[in-house]
């Protein structure tokens, strides 16, 4: 049984007239068994909620920033005919509006209500209980029962850096020689002979194709195809610190974004993305612009145990089976076992190739964990760091107004330095570093994948 504002508001006149009745006892006792006998009236005519029968039908993917519509079919198989409000309850993350509906199903009959998804986080949204409330012609009270309705939808990764790979692509095609405005192809595989021309590098000549053309021609040469990219996420501890800022516009952030701080007035900006979410950003660039490139892509998600494979996908597929396999994954507040990833890493590639880590330049986990391990991996494979750098820490370090930020300052400037010492030794042990801010370490990574394609590394 549910009570309604009206029986409140029935109840608060009847104490005014009890202010007045000359016998106020018995003018209380008439209010309340008036106010009951109405209440008891509106639950026998009010539809039953526990006969209702509920379905639902809509997408069951959406994109990180995008909406989508979820229907709930209700039934009504009861005698009765059922008017009030529903609530369809799932998780806050997953932006559910409207909170309330009004629902009236005559009996016999059924009804599609709809819900309008927009979630504010990546994973799955599963949705939680529905409540009705089945008012009676009165309007004071009700019946009110929750049914289990089961539905998720998946929060797909945004993939924001798709507008740096048409760029990207014209790259590759200068790499393959294909564009005729731009340069040769360079690599290691040959492609084809073609007459000399002034500035062409003279260790290209084919001196016997020349001999018999009596002509100098050069060999050309594209990069090569059919190599193996390995894409390994850290979920370590170190993925969850939040960098940057929310480049998804949505409500939630919007409304992030208009609070203030305690008491000073001045607004904040929305919270940042985790780096995990800026480093699978990144990992799509370079599987989509790797699949292009004729290369074949495979992932790994890690810390303490494999959190997520991918291994075999056709490179039409690629892109869709990625972002599938990187929605549920969170980062876990755990030291990533670097041991056991290298392992998984060697398990898992056994030919040379690309291995790309996404994780962080954190010194302490670097000297503790993975510098050690590297030269078992980098004797096998080539290997590729790249690290989301913090734009809070540059910001710091230019501060130099007050005491605090002079201690502030301090404190970023030695935090950069050791990101500095890190850089240098990985790069002593042959190992390519890319580190970069959150919206420039997508592009980055795509950038030093063709210049290794470009130098014929891979």
């Amino acid at each position: 049984m549910a009570l309604t504002g009206r029986a409140g508001l029935l109840a608060a006149l009847g104490a005014l007239v009890v202010l007045f009745a000359p016998r106020p006892g018995l003018a209380v006792l008439g209010i309340v068994l008036l106010l009951a006998f109405l209440i008891v009236v509106d639950l026998i005519f009010a539809g039953g909620v526990r006969p209702l029968r509920f379905s639902r039908e809509g997408e069951r993917l959406v994109r990180l920033g995008q909406s989508v519509t979820v229907g709930l079919i209700v039934e009504n198989p009861g005698t009765r005919r059922v008017r009030g409000v529903l609530r369809d309850a799932w998780p806050p993350s997953a932006g559910a509006a409207p909170r309330r509906l009004a629902i009236d199903v005559p009996r016999g009959e059924r009804r599609r209500l709809t819900v309008t998804l927009t979630p504010t986080r990546r994973g799955d949204r599963e949705a939680v209980t529905v409540t009705v409330r089945s008012l009676g012609p009165l309007g004071l009270a009700g019946r009110q029962g929750r049914h289990r309705v089961p539905w998720s939808v998946r929060v797909l990764p945004p993939f924001l850096s798709r507008r740096h790979l048409p760029a990207k692509l014209a790259r590759l095609r200068e790499l393959d020689g294909q564009h005729p405005a731009l340069v040769r192809g360079q690599g290691t595989e040959f492609d084809s002979l073609r007459e000399y021309v002034v500035g062409d590098d003279v260790r290209s000549i084919d001196w016997r194709a020349s001999a018999r053309r009596n002509d100098v021609v050069v060999r050309t040469w594209r990069p090569e195809r059919d190599r193996r990219v390995l894409i390994v996420l850290d979920t370590g501890r170190t993925s969850a610190g939040r960098v940057g800022t929310a480049p998804v516009p949505t409500a939630a952030g919007q409304a992030e974004a208009d609070r203030t701080d305690q008491g000073d007035g001045r607004r904040r900006p929305p919270p940042g993305w985790p780096r995990l979410d800026w480093s699978m950003d990144a990992a799509l660039l370079l599987a989509a612009l790797a699949a292009r490139a004729g290369d074949r892509v495979d992932f790994l998600a890690y810390d303490r145990a494999v959190r997520a494979w991918l291994s075999g996908a056709a490179r039409t597929e690629l892109l869709s089976s990625l972002v599938n396999v990187m929605a549920p994954i969170e980062a876990e507040l755990v030291e990533a076992d670097s041991p056991g990833m290298v392992a998984a890493v060697l398990a898992r590639a056994k030919r040379r190739c690309l291995v790309v880590l996404l994780t962080d330049l954190n010194a302490t986990a670097m000297e503790e964990g993975l510098l050690p391990l590297l030269p078992q991996l980098s004797s096998r494979h080539l290997v590729l760091v790249a690290a989301v750098a913090d734009p809070r820490v540059a910001a710091m370090a230019s501060g130099r107004d007050t005491s605090e930020q002079v201690y502030d300052a301090a404190a970023a400037e030695q935090l950069r330095g050791e990101r500095r010492r890190i850089t240098s030794l990985l790069r002593r042990h042959g190992v390519e570093v890319v580190d970069a801010l959150p919206e420039d370490v997508a592009p980055a990574l795509a950038d030093a994948y063709i210049a290794l394609k470009a130098a014929g590394r891979l």
